[in-house]
């Protein structure tokens, strides 16, 4: 099966200069440590906890221990904890803080002690069982969409039963549920306000935090803006994207040589599959061979992971030149590192799924969806968890809270132009409400568009230092195709 979380970050790192506090003040449950990066560099910082219940709304819920690492600020002036939010849902951010993103969290601490937050059921701070089903989709043999469906909403419901036998209260994994871990964090830190700072998931729990604790957030940075409606992407906007994209490998004339008609490219290719699904035998790690029948679906679907960023575009984009000039070569090497194809049982991480469910799809955002995956190149496969609303109605949470945030908080927002999976037009939608709201538009740039450039970094400390970047453009190289 394909595992949208097994395909690796193409994006390179960057590296900026970081200065090392003298630790002083520690909160309750904090332990001194040296925090190493994979980059090899390491800062001295405090590792944390603090303990939620896991549904608020029962009493005796069993506890939760939430676990952070804080770094602490380098500024003289230093002014509210900025905590960062990852994204998913899945996301740990004391992970995210070991990798490419290391630089600006050290950046940060000018402005503040800087906070990477392990949310409920992410990283440290998750105590929850996968669940493995018993369903299964067959990697040899025909599956319709259809079917598809139907055994994905099967196999959900089995490990609703499955979370629920192992002590897991599937009612507090929601987005509310974890401002109000932002808010006990807060109190933890013993501070008035806190600063937020998150990406795509965490861009969508920073909207509803400024719904929920407004008067207790100083500023908020977000990119790849998820708003609280659009958890279920509109398939028309994935459309507009690749014309998008279209229109930037024209503007680089070996590329556009190469790939004059991106979705023309990736229609026909689709139809082909759709017609006739495509037998291949995958290489192992044992040395051996697996079969695998590749099918429309699955290059839908690695095409909705791939093209959050341009680089991880080219990327898909050479297995489609590739299947329409009939060689497979490219598209081995792809499945080859994101596919176990001797996998078939359908399995689920509780945080990420039950997070998606409950923040939900309105019943005229559904119909409007539907009726646009009929014609778009994607179709449904964008939008993992659409088919798996209504398992259990209740974990809705309902219109009330995707409704948009108002708020005169001051909110920093970036957008890619080539962000395929959250789109600039919803994101300008999703914080049409923010009074205070500064758009970056950062041209060529994708989903992960944070390390893309050092003007990027630079624009988040001048928004920081409460300067007006509002209107500003950034502009990013293409990648070589």
């Amino acid at each position: 099966m394909i595992k949208h979380t097994q395909l690796l970050s193409l994006l390179g790192l960057a590296s900026l200069a970081f200065a090392q506090p003298v630790l002083a003040k520690s909160y309750a449950g904090e332990n001194a440590i040296m925090f190493a990066a994979k980059s090899g560099e390491s800062v001295e910082a405090y590792e944390g906890s603090f303990e939620v219940p896991e549904n608020r709304s029962v009493e005796g819920s069993r506890t939760l221990t939430l676990k952070y690492v804080r770094f602490p600020a380098t500024g003289e002036s230093a002014g509210s904890p900025i905590v960062y939010l990852a994204g998913g849902p899945g996301g740990s951010g004391v992970e995210t803080a070991r990798y490419e993103r290391f630089p600006l969290f050290m950046a940060m601490r000018e402005f503040g002690d800087v906070i990477a937050f392990d949310q409920r059921g992410t990283g440290g701070s998750n105590d929850l069982p996968n669940c493995t089903s018993s369903k299964q989709i067959s990697t040899t043999m025909p599956t319709s969409d259809e079917d598809y469906f139907a055994i994905q909403r099967s196999a959900f419901a089995e490990c609703l039963e499955f979370w629920t036998e192992n002590g897991v209260d599937i009612r507090g994994y929601t987005t509310p549920e974890s401002v109000r871990d932002l808010d006990d964090l807060r109190k933890h830190l013993g501070a008035e306000k806190i600063d937020l700072w998150g990406i795509s998931y965490g861009s969508h729990l920073a909207l509803a935090a400024l719904k929920q604790m407004d008067e207790r957030i100083g500023r908020v940075v977000i990119t790849a803006v998820e708003g609280l409606d659009q958890t279920v992407k509109q398939p028309a906007r994935a459309d507009a994207y690749f014309d998008r994209l279209q229109a930037a490998i024209n503007s680089v004339s070996d590329a556009k040589a190469k790939y004059p008609d991106v979705k023309d490219l990736i229609g026909n290719v689709l139809a082909r599959l759709d017609a006739q699904p495509l037998e291949l035998q995958i290489p192992t790690q044992d040395g051996k061979t697996a079969p695998y029948l590749l099918q429309r679906r699955d290059m839908q679907q690695f095409t909705s992971a791939l093209a959050a960023d341009p680089a991880r575009m080219v990327w898909i984009l050479a297995v489609y030149k590739g299947l329409d000039e009939g060689d497979t070569g490219p598209l081995i090497n792809l499945l080859q590192r994101a596919i176990d194809p001797t996998d078939v049982a359908v399995s689920f991480r509780p945080m990420t799924t039950l997070m998606d469910v409950a923040s939900g799809t309105g019943a005229e955002r559904r119909a409007m969806i539907e009726q646009q995956a009929e014609t778009a190149l994607l179709g449904l496969y964008q939008n993992f968890s659409l088919y798996l609303e209504g398992v259990r109605p209740s974990l809705d949470l309902g219109p009330e809270f995707r409704q948009r945030p108002v708020s005169q908080v001051p909110v920093l927002v970036l957008h890619g132009t080539l962000d395929g999976r959250t789109f600039p037009e919803s994101g300008q939608e999703a914080t049409a409400g923010l009074v205070n709201r500064q758009t970056v538009m950062v041209t060529n740039g994708g989903h992960n568009l944070f390390m893309l450039s050092p003007e990027v970094t630079a624009t988040i400390k001048s928004f920081m230092r409460g300067e007006n970047v509002d209107g500003q453009e950034i502009f990013i190289d293409m990648p070589t195709f």
